[in-house]
């Protein structure tokens, strides 16, 4: 059943590709609003982005995935621990990137799984560069090497297979 057909009103609320919020057109600001909105967002079974708001649950028009990699870092190994990149996104918040969820999509913008895996995210273009850096090309296919591990950056999400 889709959001609609559950009476889920839209909330009047844009995300722009780059992450940035709206609320009639007009960019939210208020940083601590839009962390709220992010920490208890759901994506449905039609790939609608739904969040709590005014007492109830409502739709959010998103341009292209909620969640955008502003900037990636790579931590070598060192001390035992395994080396790592991790990405900072647009909720503030910052996590280990999961190689196995890369994936190319229209127009070559590279994407990944967050949050567990639950929600994609667009890599802006300063991120995209970042990772860039490291990505190989073997065989024809383009390969993230992370630990003695070759992780193939595919042309669909891992995830949904879209």
């Amino acid at each position: 059943m889709s959001p609609i057909e559950e009476g889920i009103a839209p909330c009047l609320i844009h995300i722009d590709k780059e992450g940035r919020w709206f609320h009639k057109g007009v960019e939210m600001i208020r940083r601590e609003f839009v962390r709220s909105f992010y920490q208890q967002m759901e994506l449905d079974d039609a790939g609608q982005y739904i969040i709590f708001w005014g007492g109830k649950r409502c739709r959010v028009d998103v341009v292209d995935t909620a969640f955008v990699v502003k900037r990636l870092s790579y931590q070598s190994e060192e001390s035992g621990k395994r080396a790592r990149f991790m990405v900072s996104l647009s909720d503030d918040t910052e996590e280990e990137l999961i190689p196995g969820t890369l994936y190319l999509g229209e127009e070559n913008v590279l994407y990944c799984r967050v949050k567990g895996g639950d929600f994609p995210a667009r890599f802006n273009r300063a991120a995209y560069y970042q990772l860039a850096a490291h990505i190989e090309e073997e065989g024809g296919d383009f390969v993230l090497p992370v630990n003695g591990k070759k992780f193939k950056i595919g042309a669909k999400d891992p995830c949904t297979g879209e």
